[in-house]
């Protein structure tokens, strides 16, 4: 059964926000009312569908007592209790309760794990699957951080991605990353196995993180880069060590003064997200039931160049489509991880 009174109450609030925005909200109200305005919309109209097919049914049902109208009023009770289950479902995942941070841009960033340069140049195949799937999506990338090899693999990249849903749909991708393929490096013809690690991180405001001065240090030095590309600059890196946890963050793109904007936008999120992991340990029956846990020791998906295949080991999902998958299609991976996720909470929330 689907809590009614909760639904009504829904109901009432939309109609709230809704009057509130037609008579003009004080400006300092405006984001938020719309926010939550915007947030309830779809919501209230699945409930809408609901009460509308409940209505159709009870009225066909009603009808089948008339014999002039009994043919048409059965053709209409079976459509709806076809469509009843699907509106059911619906309205069960939209009422779970949703990350607050799903809306919010992304922290990207991505490290060779074991492998040696074969890991490195894996790094780099991640980060352009992820620009090219943020492309596909609309969605916009900056770089904030990129230190490559000399074959053209990946140290580190970090990189900030901004559009509708980006953290929601990305989350999942936090773990390990193991690849099995004949490195470019290797003459002989062997399969090698290597890894990188991928860590996605919601992006923080200032006023949620305030991060004093005296627990930053900030130095700043040469910036450098493949093939010589920073010879003749000026110290313009920045290198800031936050102080009470030892999280040392750098950025050595562009200007001096993006370049600590950038770091700091790094460092809050990484101070953000250690907060909501210790309210999740804290939650850890919850925890246990989401795929998107961000233990990056875990080892998520095997890249099988050899056979074209992905396999992702949380949710047993094998693909055979990993051309598709590294030019950016990661779609269905990403609906197969959220549908699992949104399955295993709805059980949660009704066990």
């Amino acid at each position: 059964m689907l809590p009614t009174e909760r639904l009504h109450q829904i109901t009432r609030r939309f109609e709230y926000l809704e009057a509130r925005l037609n008579a003009g909200p004080a400006p300092d109200e405006i984001a938020d009312v719309s926010r939550e305005y915007a947030e309830l919309k779809p919501v209230v109209q699945l409930i809408a569908d609901w009460n509308e097919a409940e209505a159709g049914i009870a009225e066909a049902q009603a009808m089948l007592a008339d014999a002039e109208m009994r043919d048409l009023a059965a053709d209409e009770l079976a459509r709806l209790r076809a469509v009843q289950p699907e509106l059911e479902q619906a309205l069960r995942l939209a009422l779970l309760p949703k990350d607050a941070a799903d809306a919010r841009p992304a922290i990207l960033e991505i490290r060779p794990g074991t492998g040696g340069e074969e890991a490195a140049l894996f790094a780099a195949d991640l980060m352009r699957m992820y620009q090219r799937h943020a492309e596909a999506q609309g969605w916009r990338v900056e770089v904030l951080e990129l230190a490559a090899t000399e074959l053209g693999g990946v140290r580190e990249a970090v990189m900030r991605i901004v559009g509708e849903g980006v953290f929601a749909r990305l989350k999942y991708e936090s773990g390990v990353h193991r690849v099995q393929r004949v490195p470019e490096t290797e003459s002989g013809g062997r399969i090698h196995t290597s890894a990188a690690t991928v860590a996605v991180l919601p992006e923080a405001e200032a006023v949620e993180i305030d991060i004093p001065a005296t627990d930053i240090r900030i130095d700043t030095m040469r910036a450098s880069g493949a093939g010589g590309q920073h010879v003749n600059t000026t110290d313009s890196a920045v290198r800031i060590t936050h102080l009470p946890t030892g999280i040392v963050v750098t950025s050595s793109e562009k200007s001096q003064h993006q370049n600590r904007a950038n770091a700091m936008a790094v460092l809050r999120a990484r101070l953000f997200d250690l907060e909501r992991s210790r309210v999740d340990a804290a939650r850890a029956a919850d925890r246990r039931t989401q795929v998107g846990s961000g233990d990056r020791s875990e080892r998520i998906r095997t890249y099988n160049f050899p056979q074209g295949r992905l396999t992702d080991h949380r949710i047993n999902l094998t693909l055979y489509a990993l051309e598709k998958v590294m030019a950016g299609d990661l779609s269905e991976v990403i609906d197969a991880l959220t549908a699992h996720d949104q399955a295993a909470r709805l059980a949660a929330s009704e066990g």
